[in-house]
């Protein structure tokens, strides 16, 4: 059946499916931050999307210093294996810590807030990380540096797989795999789990909840800081209102897959991202954002806890 429809769609499609699959994974990236601070403290975190933003400035500034890029963003072709290995460590420490940075001054004074008084500050500290974007490169898209190229690798084939492809691939797919295992195996991972049931018993069992939420910020932002890095050589531009439209999606996939679920946050990631290729090839650009939130809402509709979120009781 699939052979079918792919047939009918035409040779296109599986080169559709793939730059999906590569968008989609991103987009999960950028997802588990957002499902990770919702699974554990019930706050949206509206700034995440702007703290990518930030990292892929962050990226960008550390490839002009190493020399890999000039100014403009434009790449002089030097030190390009130097400049991702700096930035694929540089900036998700960045993010981590501009991330509990936040947390500290913002969202920890709200715990015992109503919940709406950290939502408010969350999207609060989304302007000013958009501000402070601006003031950092402008207002105008960079070009971030091709430190990857885009080689067809597969000339013979009917899908074009290049060097960007698999660089989206080697990196998201093990950081994912290591944040699951993490979060499953180790000592830190169970305490997570255990806050995200129940923060009150987990702290007379004897967790300490305040470091388990820092810990939990950190790593949501490293995930951002790792994702920005990606995005930033798969897309190659960088500008002060792409943490808004990719955390949009990113924050759909979130909801889509379950929100406060790491898998569900994976599958919703894949499917948002081979939606809007798909959509984008057969429907139009202009109809791709309609098609991904039409689906959603249909979804949601008939399981409003997304795809393989799980009904639990309210907190109180």
């Amino acid at each position: 059946m699939f052979e079918s429809i792919a047939t009918a769609l035409g040779p296109e499609f599986y080169q559709y499916l793939l730059a999906g699959l590569v968008t989609g994974l991103l987009y999960a990236l950028i997802a588990l931050g957002y499902t990770m601070v919702y699974g554990i403290i019930e706050l949206i975190n509206f700034a995440h999307g702007d703290l990518f933003m930030l990292g892929a400035f962050f990226a960008l500034q550390l490839g002009i210093w190493v020399g890999a890029a000039d100014a403009k963003g434009q790449a002089t072709g030097q030190s390009a294996i130097l400049a991702v290995a700096v930035m694929l460590v540089a900036a998700p420490v960045f993010c981590a810590s501009l991330n509990v940075f936040v947390d500290r001054a913002v969202y920890k004074p709200l715990r015992t807030a109503p919940k709406l008084a950290p939502l408010v500050s969350a999207i609060g500290v989304s302007f000013i990380f958009m501000n402070a974007g601006v003031f950092w490169m402008g207002t105008y898209d960079l070009n971030f540096p091709a430190l990857v190229p885009n080689t067809n690798l597969t000339p013979d084939w009917t899908v074009a797989i290049t060097y960007q492809h698999l660089m989206v691939l080697l990196v998201t797919i093990p950081v994912m795999v290591g944040l699951t295992l993490f979060v499953r195996y180790t000592a830190l991972g169970k305490a997570m789990r255990a806050t995200a049931q129940n923060p009150t018993a987990a702290q007379l069992m004897g967790i300490n909840v305040d470091r388990v939420i820092t810990a939990t910020f950190a790593i949501g932002g490293a995930l951002a800081g790792v994702a920005a890095v990606v995005y930033g050589l798969y897309v190659n531009s960088a500008g002060y209102q792409m943490g808004f439209q990719t955390g949009l999606f990113a924050f759909t996939a979130a909801v889509l897959g379950g929100i406060g679920n790491i898998p569900g946050a994976v599958l919703g990631g894949i499917l948002i991202g081979i939606i809007e290729k798909l959509g984008t090839g057969y429907v139009g650009d202009q109809w791709r954002q309609p098609l991904i939130f039409a689906i959603l809402i249909v979804i949601l509709i008939f399981r409003p806890n997304g795809i393989l979120g799980a009904r639990t009781r309210e907190k109180v």
